[in-house]
């Protein structure tokens, strides 16, 4: 099992703890899903996302696996709170759909790439979109914020412009090297 390294067990891990985050959001319904509970739990998540991937490279520990859980992962956590808060109505439902649709279609669109051997890597704005995306998400449950709602959606349409764009370039990435392929160039 050496696919079981500490950067993805913490991985794993982030992901079936994740619905507790989910359960303390919608008890927070009448306080617009904001708690510290929430806001700490959710911040120790986004740290734990930042800290598999150093572990990974410090230990020279990256594998297929953690390629496949880190990603899915995020989409579990920034999805499972998006719903969270939409199902409170802190959220509406236009940039929740619009970041699921992206977030399922690219991650359906990349394991089709892959299946072809065509490899996607995350780039540097994908990395910044998931870091807009858990900063929309933190700043919903921040207590400080529980009625500044014009701040918290300003955040998410940005995370929503940054989901767009990264999804676009996913697509536009993947069409040039799929181009170059056939013509040998890589």
């Amino acid at each position: 099992m050496h696919n079981l390294t500490p950067a993805n067990l913490i991985t794993i891990t982030r992901i079936l703890v994740s619905p507790i985050l989910f359960i303390v959001i919608l008890s927070a319904e009448g306080e617009n899903g904001a708690s510290w509970t929430a806001f700490i739990f959710g911040f120790i998540l986004g740290i734990s996302d930042a800290f598999d991937g150093v572990l990974a490279r410090a230990t020279n520990s990256e594998t297929k696996l953690g390629a496949f859980l880190d990603p899915l992962a995020d989409k579990v956590v920034v999805l499972g709170c998006m719903f969270s808060l939409l199902a409170i109505g802190r959220f509406h439902y236009i940039p929740v759909l619009i970041i699921a649709v992206r977030e399922i279609g690219i991650s359906t669109f990349r394991f089709m790439k892959a299946r072809r051997k065509i490899i996607i890597p995350a780039s540097k704005l994908a990395k910044w979109k998931t870091f807009a995306q858990g900063s929309a998400l933190l700043l919903a449950v921040l207590p400080p914020l529980k009625d500044n709602d014009w701040l918290v959606t300003t955040i998410l349409w940005f995370a929503v412009l940054m989901t767009v764009v990264t999804g676009w370039q996913y697509v536009r990435n993947s069409s040039l090297m799929t181009a170059a392929s056939k013509e040998g160039q890589i």
